[in-house]
């Protein structure tokens, strides 16, 4: 299963490409950061979000898209840019017709570490040495678009596994 998964933001938005099945070695495709200036306007963020998006599909051709899911945050301008990058994502899985899920933080942070506390640092060390990267990715951004992921290849595809069955015996 390759999986595209987006850390979603305004200014940065984290993405990365990950192959993978449960039980079996995990690879990264393209790990990166959607970069856009806080200075612009909306429409031109969300158009380069989109758009970079778009071009990572049609390079690596994910089977699922995996988005992390927006959560209530006390600063409200924040968290309707993270919708709003979210959206570009939920708009590229519908326009291809690819699975899409959302994760939310702490089942992000359960998958990867075993804690869904987890900090940061934590969920890049995991992603790193899971991915034998000699590297870190930063920023932390990428690192967890890569744990979104993952989380994905480790729970989504058990999901999809399931759905085909129920079809199956219908």
């Amino acid at each position: 299963m390759r999986v595209l998964g987006i850390d979603p933001g305004l200014t940065r938005c984290g993405v990365a490409v990950v192959d993978g099945a449960p039980g079996r070695t995990l690879s990264a495709a393209f790990i990166g950061v959607i970069r856009t200036d806080a200075k612009a306007p909306i429409e031109e963020r969300l158009t380069r979000v989109h758009t970079e998006l778009t071009d990572l599909a049609d390079t690596y051709a994910p089977d699922a898209i995996a988005i992390e899911r927006v959560f209530s945050q006390h600063n409200v301008r924040t968290a309707m840019g993270t919708a709003q990058a979210a959206a570009m994502g939920l708009l590229l899985a519908g326009s291809r017709g690819l699975p899409v899920a959302l994760h939310t933080p702490t089942e992000v942070k359960a998958a990867i570490t075993g804690s869904g506390r987890a900090d940061k640092a934590q969920v890049t060390s995991m992603v790193t040495r899971l991915l034998k990267l000699e590297a870190a990715p930063k920023p932390a951004d990428a690192a967890d678009a890569v744990a979104i992921a993952i989380c994905h290849v480790w729970r989504g595809a058990g999901q999809r596994r399931l759905a085909e069955a129920l079809a199956a015996s219908r």
